[in-house]
């Protein structure tokens, strides 16, 4: 580090509020890692060294640990809080996201190895967080695009039917209707489209059909090397690959098996799971802009209150795709908002138009 000015009150202020957030994120590790086996176990806990090592730096500056401390942020407090009750991918997202806003870089009192150490984290634990994205991708996506899809085809529904100025119980059997056929069209898209694309996989997955043909084959003039051509091998790689097999199976022996690569069909999801998911998680967004009216309400304050409800159901979902996917909660729940919103708000003038046309 360069020479730096005698360090002010707020200096040491700050110093210390670098060390409790770096004592609290690697107890998060610490508490991930307690969760976890093998591999990611040890990443974690060499998080939690790495956090350790840094906070150690502002102790150093201090001189010694203030009488007091201050408060960790508000997110690395939620952080500690999910990371002791659920260790799951949505803590992992957090500190993706803790990660990417560290103030080193522009800390004067920060090592550039610390700064470096903190840049390095992110892609770390967005590793860590991209494994578990995976593993929820085919039945995440049914479940928070089936919700999304219910609040805003539904709201749409009973806000153009609402504006055509007919009777409270039928925009009630509209949304109520809208309800299960949009849930029953999108389970079984969902099935459809997920098995389906299951068998594409499968048709595309290496088999064992010419292996009893191995032993067979002329060695100099070699046609296995046209299948490993087939897989991207460049032709010298392909030959070499073909005759270590052929010679390994005309011997009675097999080649070393490759590591076994991540599992598409894992990545895709289950047909029923994603199904269900999409069924349920649309029925439950499409419910919210019909419950004014289930509550006996009409008018203007119906419509209010359905515009409130799923207001804030589209900020939630919009809020957790924001937070798996390492991007601003806030932004994508703005999103989901407008995108909502302004799909009503067409239905609304068009039943207003309807509305006034019939009369």
């Amino acid at each position: 580090m360069t020479t730096l000015a005698t360090p002010t009150a707020r200096d040491r202020r700050r110093w210390a509020r670098y060390l409790v957030d770096e004592r609290a994120e690697a107890r998060v590790y610490r508490e991930l890692a307690a969760r976890r086996t093998g591999e990611e176990r040890d990443i974690l806990l060499a998080l939690a060294e790495a956090e350790g090592r840094h906070e150690q730096h502002w102790i150093d500056l201090l001189g010694e640990k203030p009488q007091r401390l201050p408060h960790p942020g508000v997110g690395t407090r939620l952080l500690a809080w999910m990371a002791r009750r659920f260790g799951s991918i949505f803590v992992l997202a957090l500190a993706q996201n803790a990660e990417a806003r560290s103030p080193y870089a522009d800390e004067p009192y920060a090592t550039a190895a610390m700064a470096a150490d903190e840049r390095v984290h992110h892609e770390v634990v967005r590793g860590l967080a991209a494994r578990g994205r995976r593993r929820l991708s085919g039945t995440f996506r049914a479940a928070v695009f089936g919700a999304n899809d219910g609040l805003v085809s539904n709201l749409a529904l009973v806000m153009g039917v609402g504006a055509t100025g007919v009777a409270p119980s039928f925009v009630l059997f509209s949304g109520i209707a809208g309800l299960l056929a949009g849930a029953l069209s999108m389970g079984a898209g969902e099935f459809v489209s997920v098995r389906s694309q299951r068998e594409l996989l499968q048709a595309t997955e290496e088999s064992d059909f010419a292996d009893s043909a191995l032993p067979h084959l002329d060695l100099d003039a070699n046609e296995l090397a046209l299948v490993y051509r087939t897989r991207g091998m460049d032709p010298d790689d392909a030959l070499a690959k073909a005759r270590e097999v052929v010679t390994a199976a005309q011997a009675g022996t097999a080649p070393a098996a490759a590591a076994p690569g991540e599992n598409a069909h894992d990545v895709v999801g289950s047909a029923w799971g994603a199904s269900i998911s999409s069924f349920l998680f649309f029925a439950s967004g499409a419910i919210v802009p019909v419950l004014p009216w289930i509550l006996g309400m009409s008018g203007l304050g119906a419509v209010v209150l359905a515009l409130v409800l799923v207001g804030i159901a589209l900020m939630g979902t919009g809020a957790m795709v924001g937070l798996l996917s390492g991007a601003s909660p806030l932004k994508r729940g703005l999103r989901q908002l407008a995108i909502g919103f302004g799909a009503a708000a067409v239905t609304y003038v068009l039943g207003l138009a309807f509305g006034v046309t019939a009369a």
